[in-house]
């Protein structure tokens, strides 16, 4: 159970650091005698659970795993069951607090324990990573592979990684094509039609013509955006499918087409007309307008946008002046089906009150994107590829030893560890049998790195670690070793020559050493994988994707917003990773990052273009991770927004606390009277008077209300509806707090607890598994290190990397008397 990891940071929200003086005999046991024994005794043991078998504390604390069970029962007051007189407040905090006390104080007194890590097949992320740094290819075979698991947040953890008889198959196919591709060039498909998702909201038309706007279109509700994976490099027509109408007597509407937010051409600006199209037509519906554009291999953002909508509109409509537009007819309202008659009164009053809001124009616009090809492919191996596989050997040297020349560092590389004759033979045998039965050289390598490809040592990161010379616990990580976890760790990807080659010279795991290549892979470009990896799933924007908020309550919800949500929130997490600075500015940061289209959500003046730059938060409503528009649209449901599931994620991602699961049979909310009846905040007051609810709610509710000043979309409001928001709450411990930035202070007060809760993230990422309670020891030091470092990005992984769980692990296997200290 993870709240026994950090009791500290619990009982901030729990109120329960007074109980922790409480004796076993005096005040526990009693309780236990009175709510517990009549069930689970040596005669009933229901569950499967006798407690009167714990007589002593020592026969509690050599039980943990029974008495973590004991304090997720109580705290969620499923326990004892009705119809026991429920525990009283004071009692239940005595009892959780004396258990977790206990087992904090046995784990000071224990021996360090560097942990288990089990053996971890590469991921998606990491395998396309992986090949692409081997044999200098950018194919992407992963996308084909079965989704990866996650455990305790993360999908890098061994624990969940399995192999399926589908999964390996997949493999198979994926190492001879990467093979291929990597000797030959990739094989370039047919060319096909490609019809790309990109969801798009009800255009809206704003009542004038604006002074100033996005000429371009890309941050306006005109344009769409999707992604797209190029199989090759090579030329792909773009189509544009139009829709919507334009007057008549306007200048003709001009389509732009944008690459990775990059325009193709110069769009309008262009007197050849590259990249832009005339279209005379009022009716647009079912129309395109396509363009053929050069894509190298790889996931690209296509964009396909109405540039300068306003411009040269008749004189009726005033030009680009504030001046009347007229408008479509109203749309028809139509009650959804089998709904009762007070249901359809409601749905016609919101279909009104948003009709008022927002006009249903239908202006020109691109309503979705199709992409055609390839053509022209790219034949042939790149340089990069050649340089990776051949290195230094001649591409013409077909011999036996050239071979051998050639996959000893592929194999050296690929396995991430020295490699032997025993390695590298079976290999050179491979092309050895391709070059006698009359193939080609380069077909017997494709041969032999194909048998790299799917090997256990390529696919699977294996650690045995070597006896510590110095006598302490466990067993240190070899430099090899050392190097792949750093690598996968900094760049989710393998170690490159630089660090394997300080690994095989014995150095890597020399104290000054090591914090140079930290430092050294931190400045790597290849350390935003971070923002991805790590960010995307510990922050959860990463399921932003996943999100479709209900387009009639949010119709300002489209591709281009859901991309800028995206983007501010890993553009603050890497201006934190590149400037190295503190992790508090996660926390109650001033500035962000927008464009156009966020600046417009958040009400901030004066941006213009779908160029994100950072900004200044000045007006009092944001500031920090949790008033981003990804993290409140990601905690929010599809209609409405959730205190709950806010306040339930700060206590996972910003504290470290999660609760425990809710109990069975605990009612939901009647969503017929949400916002109709009482305030959302009252129906949840009302929720948590129930004894089975209120010990979850009274830690999650008041964090989550602190954010219903954003809606489900993360907009700024004062109301829900006709209530009035209340964004105020009390912690347990008596804090009292106004709004997300009255939250955010309290937090930046309790620094201490914020710097564990993200030390234990990010080491729960770097070591592939999930922490134990024997890990606390190590995140309490990590974090103190990290506070006197001023919380800098940097001083945390250095830390990290320097710890005791980082750097060894556990010794499970006897130990062989001849057995020597080998470093490579």
């Amino acid at each position: 159970m993870r709240s026994l990891l950090f009791p500290a940071a619990f009982a901030i929200l729990a109120g329960v650091a007074s109980a922790r003086a409480a004796d076993f005999e005096q005040d526990v046991k009693p309780l236990l005698t009175r709510s517990c024994y009549a069930c689970h005794n040596s005669a009933l043991k229901n569950a499967d659970l006798n407690l009167m078998g714990f007589e002593t504390e020592a026969a509690v604390l050599a039980d943990p795993k029974t008495w973590e069970k004991v304090v997720e029962k109580t705290r969620t007051r499923q326990m004892p069951p009705a119809p026991f007189p429920p525990l009283a407040d004071d009692e239940l905090h005595t009892i959780t607090g004396w258990i977790e006390a206990a087992f904090a104080r046995q784990d000071a007194q224990a021996a360090p324990d560097p942990g288990r890590v089990t053996a971890r097949r590469l991921n998606r992320v990491e395998y396309d990573n992986t090949v692409r740094d081997l044999l200098g290819v950018s194919l992407r075979p992963a996308l084909d592979f079965p989704q990866d698991d996650s455990g305790y947040g993360f999908d890098n953890n061994g624990d969940v990684l399995s192999l399926s008889p589908a999964l390996m198959e997949r493999y198979v196919t994926a190492a001879e094509r990467v093979a291929r591709a990597a000797l030959f060039g990739a094989t370039a498909p047919k060319p096909s039609l490609v019809k790309l998702e990109a969801v798009r909201a009800r255009v809206e038309q704003s009542t004038s013509v604006p002074a100033e706007y996005d000429t371009t279109g890309l941050t306006m509700r005109n344009a769409v955006h999707a992604a797209f994976v190029a199989p090759v490099t090579g030329e792909y027509l773009v189509r544009a499918i139009l829709g919507g109408e334009r007057p008549a007597a306007s200048e003709p509407v001009e389509v732009g087409f944008f690459v990775d937010d990059q325009p193709i051409g110069i769009l309008a600006l262009d007197p050849t007309g590259l990249g832009s199209f005339s279209v005379d037509r009022q009716d647009f519906s079912g129309k395109t307008r396509e363009l053929r554009v050069r894509l190298a291999a790889g996931e690209h953002r296509l964009s396909g946008t109405i540039v300068r909508i306003f411009e040269g509109l008749p004189p009726s409509y005033g030009g680009p002046n504030p001046s009347k537009i007229p408008q479509p007819p109203p749309r028809e309202f139509k009650p959804r089906p089998n709904a009762t008659p007070e249901q359809i009164a409601k749905q016609r009053e919101f279909f009104e009150k948003r009709q008022k809001e927002i006009a249903p124009a239908n202006d020109a616009r691109v309503t979705r994107l199709e992409v055609l090809g390839p053509y022209e492919a790219v034949t042939g191996p790149t340089a990069a590829s050649r340089s990776k596989v051949y290195g230094r050997v001649p591409r013409s040297a077909h011999t036996t030893q050239a071979a051998r020349q050639i996959l000893t560092p592929l194999a050296r590389r690929a396995y991430r560890r020295p490699v032997s004759a025993a390695d590298v033979d079976p290999l050179v045998e491979l092309v050895r049998r391709a070059r006698a039965r009359g193939d080609r050289f380069e077909d017997g390598l494709a041969l032999a790195l194909q048998a790299i490809l799917v090997s256990p040592d390529f696919l699977f990161r294996t650690e045995r670690g070597r006896p510590d010379p110095a006598g302490g616990p466990g067993r240190v990580l070899t430099d090899y070793e050392l190097a792949s976890r750093l690598s996968y760790f900094l760049w989710v990807s393998m170690p490159d020559d630089a660090l394997l080659d300080v690994a095989a010279q014995g150095r890597l795991s020399q104290p000054a050493v090591l914090e140079a290549q930290v430092a050294r892979m931190l400045k790597d470009e290849k350390a935003t994988a971070l923002v991805e990896a790590f960010a995307g799933q510990w922050l959860q924007f990463r399921g932003l994707e996943a999100v479709a908020p209900d387009r009639e309550r949010f119709p300002d919800f489209d591709s281009g917003l859901r991309y800028a949500m995206r983007r501010e929130t890993e553009l603050l997490f890497l201006n934190l990773l590149r400037e190295d600075r503190s992790l508090l500015d996660l926390v109650d940061a001033r500035y962000t990052f927008v464009n156009e289209r966020l600046a417009k959500h958040y009400g901030i003046a004066g941006v213009k273009g779908p160029e994100f730059r950072k900004v200044a938060l000045e007006d009092g409503r944001r500031g920090g991770v949790m008033t981003h528009a990804s993290v409140l649209t990601v905690s929010s449901y599809a209609t409405r927004t959730s205190p709950v599931l806010r306040g339930k994620w700060i206590l996972e991602n910003m504290l470290n606390a999660p609760p425990p699961d809710p109990p069975a049979g605990v009612p939901r909310l009647d969503e017929e009277k949400v916002g109709a009846e009482a305030s959302l905040r009252d129906q949840l007051e009302a929720h948590r008077s129930q004894p089975s609810c209120r010990a979850c709610h009274e830690k999650m509710d008041p964090l989550g209300f602190s954010l219903e000043n954003y809606d489900a979309i993360g907009s700024w409001r004062a109301a829900d509806g006709k209530w009035p928001i209340d964004a105020s709450g009390t912690l347990p411990d008596g804090r009292r707090f106004e709004g997300a930035l009255g939250l955010s202070k309290v937090l930046s007060q309790d620094r201490e607890a914020f710097a564990r809760a993200v030390t234990s993230k990010l080491m729960t990422f770097a070591l592939g598994r999930g922490l134990e309670r024997y890990d606390r020891r190590a995140v309490e030091q990590v974090a103190e290190r990290v506070e006197a470092k001023d919380y800098r990005f940097s001083a945390l992984v250095l830390e990290i990397v320097k710890s005791l769980p980082f750097q060894k692990r556990r010794d499970e296997r006897p130990v062989a008397k001849d057995e020597r200290v080998v470093t490579r």
